[in-house]
């Protein structure tokens, strides 16, 4: 792969692969993470009769990194939406592809969340009379309309929106951007600043501001999400940034072992309650773990995830209807489970291979199949077959 671009227009032609993968990689992740909801101590809408805590493990490392990850992903598609397009387009293609699966999520996909929590609350309504209530437009969680999962799409479309004029001052000022990605390539100030901006940042609304997803009263989550979402927007608009990235991912890749290592020895071995400076040292152990973390994530896979395969075509498609079905169907999937005398192990199993072959039942042999369907789960409509062509060329799904 080339590292360097004669201009501006060149690096916004380029199709990233390894953002490609990371992304898929991601969203596969987060249907583990979200069938681990219904085993841990964690809240969530349902849980098994039977919790642990040795599942926390694993999700409290992907916690640090999985969402901040697909933000910079999502920063990183807004460049590329934009290079060839103007910006209405661009708002026009981000109401289709994201408001609209947005609505469709929350009259269609999520109201069956909230049913099958109601029941395990006692509630003795058929399904029809619990959906009523959802038109009530009463907020969850004492009414029935919610977003749920899908609060990550309210984020990408408000932060796409009203931050476009920021995005397109950064695009189109290449002087400055080079200045930033000659400025980042110290190692010591491409953690320090970001490690300073968000455990500051922690440290003054974290508390103040404990993350709701409920948009409006969130600060705390706008502060980190918005800023990873312009930096991911920002790392490509300077190949150098990657090839910094790509230096330096070895060393990522020690501090965040290291990191992580203190974390799970001092911090998440069990109940822990800190207080005073522990705070702040916690907060910055924290925020240097997950900063090199997605580092090391970036830099490795500009190295080694620079390809394309069916796979990938298929499934950097598939990833944005998995996202909407996947937790409905965990939750459907698990409320028959909830008494049932199988050990955990054999229950998350089958909750993890059955969620991805619903979901792959239903994408590909139905959402993808139907035009409205490929509208409300966000996809482009699927190109007419050209005379003499066997098959369409799968179609790639940006952020």
């Amino acid at each position: 792969m080339k590292s360097e671009y004669k201009t501006q227009e060149d690096l916004s032609k380029l199709r990233r692969y390894d953002l490609d993968w990371l992304r898929v990689i991601a969203f596969a992740i987060l249907i583990f993470f979200h069938v681990g909801m219904f085993f841990n101590h964690w809240d969530w809408h349902i849980k098994n009769n039977e919790l642990t805590r040795i599942i926390e493990w694993p999700m409290r490392f992907s916690s640090q990194w999985r969402m901040s990850l697909l933000f910079m992903i999502s920063g990183a598609g807004v460049y590329f939406a934009l290079g060839n397009r103007g910006p209405k387009s661009f708002l026009g293609e981000r109401f289709i592809r994201i408001f609209i699966p947005l609505l469709f999520g929350m009259f269609v996909v999520v109201p069956p969340q909230i049913f099958f929590e109601r029941i395990t609350q006692g509630a003795t309504f058929s399904y029809p009379d619990f959906y009523k209530t959802v038109f009530d437009f009463l907020p969850y969680p004492k009414g029935s309309f919610s977003w749920h999962h899908l609060w990550y799409l309210v984020y990408i479309f408000f932060y796409s929106l009203l931050g476009l004029p920021l995005l397109l001052f950064i695009r189109r000022n290449s002087e400055m951007t080079r200045r930033w990605a000659g400025f980042f390539s110290n190692i010591y100030l491409l953690i320090l600043i970001p490690v300073i901006w968000h455990a500051g940042g922690s440290l003054l609304l974290g508390e103040r501001f404990p993350t709701t997803h409920n948009l409006t009263r969130d600060w705390n989550e706008h502060f980190h999400d918005f800023t990873l979402f312009v930096s991911g927007f920002v790392l490509c608009t300077q190949t150098t940034f990657w090839e910094t990235l790509k230096k330096f991912r070895k060393v990522n890749l020690s501090i965040w072992l290291v990191m992580t290592t203190m974390l799970y020895t001092f911090y998440w071995s069990g109940d822990f309650d800190i207080d005073g400076w522990e705070v702040v040292l916690y907060y910055l152990i924290k925020t240097v773990n997950a900063w090199c973390i997605l580092l090391s994530f970036f830099g490795y896979g500009y190295v080694y995830l620079q390809f394309s395969n069916r796979f990938l075509k298929y499934a950097n498609e598939a990833v944005y209807p998995f996202y909407i079905l996947h937790q409905t169907v965990i939750i459907c999937l698990a409320y028959p489970l909830i008494n049932s005398p199988l050990p955990i192990a054999v229950k998350f199993l089958y909750l993890s291979v059955a969620t991805f072959l619903v979901c792959l039942v239903i994408y590909h042999f139905v959402i993808r199949q139907f035009s409205v369907l490929r509208v409300f789960f966000g996809l482009r409509l699927a190109k007419s077959r050209r005379p003499g062509k066997s098959e369409v060329a799968p179609i790639s799904l940006k952020s």
